[in-house]
């Protein structure tokens, strides 16, 4: 039987990744030390939740759990804005921009909890809605290019964008790149 290596997202518009992108290209030139590995258009989507290797029987019943746990959200604006890292400033290892839009939180928990009885395990960290622009191989470099210069970034504002569908998306890994599949989509209700 085949598996799927899978995950359900919201992807952005592709307006909004080519800003993004823009941005990303901007911080290389700024940053040409950095030794980071940057984010590429096709991998800037908000992970909802992974699930990892899924056999091909689960995918139909992952999609009718996630419309049902789905079917009273409306759909929503978010607002792309802001810059920080994780784990923190001074071990910096991921960059990320913030999103920021109130039914985030309360959707990510819809999609855990409509999961967790078909066998997926509940995250141990909080949802911190966030898409990550970049990762750093070595912290320690990193770490001698923020302080100042990330307090400045906190304000960047990227566009604001509507979210109106969730999508399971299988990731084929490459050696240019994963390559991402649509398997099912789940559309919110339009708004009002």
């Amino acid at each position: 039987m085949d598996t799927y290596r899978t995950f359900v997202a919201i992807e952005l518009p592709r307006a909004l990744r080519a800003k993004l992108i823009e941005y990303i290209a901007q911080l290389r030139r700024e940053l040409p030390d950095a030794q980071a590995s940057w984010s590429r258009e096709q991998s800037l989507h908000l992970t909802l939740k992974f699930l990892g290797n899924v056999d091909e029987s689960q995918i139909e019943t992952i999609g009718q759990a996630l419309a049902e746990a789905l079917r009273p959200f409306q759909r929503f604006t978010i607002n792309v804005k802001g810059l920080g890292v994780f784990p923190n400033v001074r071990r910096p290892r991921v960059l990320w921009v913030g999103l920021v839009g109130s039914p985030l939180t309360n959707l990510a928990i819809a999609v855990e909890a409509a999961l967790v009885p078909l066998g997926f395990l509940r995250e141990e960290k909080a949802f911190t809605p966030h898409l990550t622009i970049g990762r750093w191989r070595q912290t320690e470099r990193a770490d001698r290019m923020f302080g100042e210069e990330l307090e400045s970034w906190t304000h960047f504002d990227f566009g604001a964008t509507s979210i109106d569908e969730v999508i399971l998306i299988e990731s084929v890994l490459k050696p240019a790149g994963p390559i991402y599949n649509r398997l099912k989509v789940v559309t919110l209700k339009p708004d009002g």
